[in-house]
């Protein structure tokens, strides 16, 4: 009640004060002259090189799509389904948090390309920023690794599957393979990937719930969830085996 009573006294002030206060300020604000807004827009005398309006749109653009890229043409798909399955199998659906897995994922996936974006830098940021190319020579040697990356870890089935749906031209070498097709390709692979994986690391955690459903049901102790008994034998199992060592390991060598 007091908390209601507390509500009603606070609209009822907010309700009064609007109304004495906006004609005041209505009365009080005058109509004057619009200011004189102009927009200059000067190119840069420098051949090749991009104003500074021109690219602090295009940072803008690209960290808008940071997540998507960061998502669809690294190894971050592949990570953070595998950990989300790991989570799953083990049975606690909130340890460790969505925060925690998606951290870990990030940063593996900042160790895992760390060789693409040190090629990037070197073969196309760093001539483009000291104008020795173009930016669409840069934009043509940056797109180069993450390709060749791509590419080591897709399928041909899956490539071929969307060079067809394309209805382009069957590309005579895989430098001529365009973005639009290898990224759902990449993507695709990915998921396939991260699936069998997980089915790798749900068979031993599932004889664990097997076995411990059958020795209750024979018991007679049909009531009792075989959850609640299964998940301190997996933990142990997981901490004894060191599994996110394992996990880990067997990840960032899937990618090399």
């Amino acid at each position: 009640m007091r908390q209601k009573h507390l509500i009603a006294t606070l609209s009822l002030a907010t309700l009064f004060l609007v109304v004495i206060l906006l004609p005041a300020v209505t009365a009080s604000a005058q109509p004057g002259p619009l200011p004189n807004i102009s927009l200059n827009i000067g190119g840069n005398a420098e051949q090749g090189k991009a104003s500074t309006v021109v690219q602090l749109l295009f940072i803008l653009t690209v960290l808008s799509l940071a997540p998507a890229l960061l998502m669809m043409v690294t190894s971050f798909t592949r990570i953070v389904i595998v950990l989300s399955l790991v989570r799953n199998a083990l049975g606690v659906q909130q340890m460790p948090s969505n925060q925690i897995i998606i951290g870990l994922a990030m940063f593996l996936t900042f160790f895992i390309m760390a060789p693409v974006w040190q090629q990037v830098n070197e073969e196309a940021l760093k001539p483009y920023y000291e104008d020795r190319i173009t930016g669409e020579e840069a934009l043509a040697l940056a797109s180069t690794p993450v390709k060749n990356f791509m590419l080591k870890q897709t399928r041909e089935k899956d490539l071929a599957l969307f060079v067809k749906l394309s209805k382009e031209k069957r590309p005579e070498k895989p430098a001529d393979i365009s973005l639009p097709v290898l990224i759902p390709a990449f993507v695709i692979s990915e998921l396939k990937t991260a699936f069998q994986i997980g089915f790798l690391i749900f068979l031993p955690f599932f004889i664990v719930d097997i076995v411990v459903a059958s020795i209750l049901l024979s018991m007679g102790m049909m009531m009792l969830p075989p959850i609640m008994i299964s998940l301190p034998f997996k933990l142990l199992l997981f901490v004894l085996v060191d599994g996110w060592y394992l996990i880990v390991e067997s990840l960032v060598r899937s990618f090399r």
